[in-house]
């Protein structure tokens, strides 16, 4: 199941299948996400994970504070809620029309230390901004999410009209050209793979490249965008993975 990982654009990122990895993808699919131990076992089987194997996965998940269990059901941590919210938008966008605007938040904060920025800047960064320059952050305003309130404790946020042409902007931002090739490669290696724990570890893969989509507006984007049919094969998956593996869940 081991591929070698490469960060190149075109290529595909495939991480190793695990019984921990298997027990998150169901949960984090599922809504609510809870599925009691049965389900989950029968669930990995197509994947050549062990019943035994799932339930020390479980137990060791448990003891970590990713899962909550109650009797024999296992629902994700609040934690891992907020990674289950962060994959639905990477999936399924709340977008806008755009009207020009930008939105910029502007670092205030001082005398942060290291590990505290580092945060900040994933922060930032998981709400699809670019970094412009050193403290400052921006992107289109056609997301409809909301800002966390607590940034407003840092940063300061405001809508404008850069002076640079938006086509232009936007190409200095994100490595638009790459994410689509990469993007292009995964739907290529998706449409000829078959085996269940194959399909499974390249559907992994289309969702980590998913929350990489700056998700901007159309007229900022190269031709032929294929965020949109990413988008509808990991959809297809999903419901392939809930009806064909899991089958009705009780």
């Amino acid at each position: 199941m081991r591929m070698n990982v490469s960060a190149e654009p075109g290529e595909v990122d495939l991480r190793p299948l695990s019984a921990r990895s298997v027990v998150l993808s169901l949960l984090l699919g599922t809504h609510p996400p809870e599925l009691a131990a049965k389900d989950l076992v029968r669930g990995v089987e197509p994947f050549g994970v062990g019943g035994s194997t799932v339930r020390a996965a479980l137990s060791r998940m448990v003891a970590a504070g990713d899962l909550r269990r109650t009797d024999s059901v296992y629902r994700l941590s609040d934690r891992l809620l907020e990674r289950q919210r962060r994959q639905d938008d990477a999936v399924h966008p709340d977008t806008r029309a755009w009207d020009g605007d930008w939105e910029t938040a502007v670092i205030t904060a001082t005398g942060r230390g290291p590990a505290e920025r580092v945060e900040l800047r994933a922060r930032l960064a998981a709400l699809r901004l670019a970094e412009l320059r050193e403290g400052v952050w921006l992107r289109p305003a056609n997301l409809g999410r909301p800002w966390p309130p607590d940034l407003g404790d840092v940063l300061q946020c405001f809508t404008a009209r850069p002076g640079t042409p938006a086509r232009e902007l936007a190409a200095s931002l994100w490595p638009l050209p790459a994410w689509a090739d990469t993007a292009r490669a995964l739907l290529a290696h998706v449409g000829r793979t078959h085996r269940p724990a194959d399909r499974f570890t390249a559907l992994a893969a289309v969702v980590r490249h998913l929350l990489a989509d700056p998700v901007l507006p159309a007229e900022l984007l190269p031709a032929d965008w294929p965020g949109p049919a990413l988008r509808a094969a990991y959809g297809s998956y999903r419901r392939e993975l809930t009806e064909t593996t899991l089958g009705p869940v009780s």
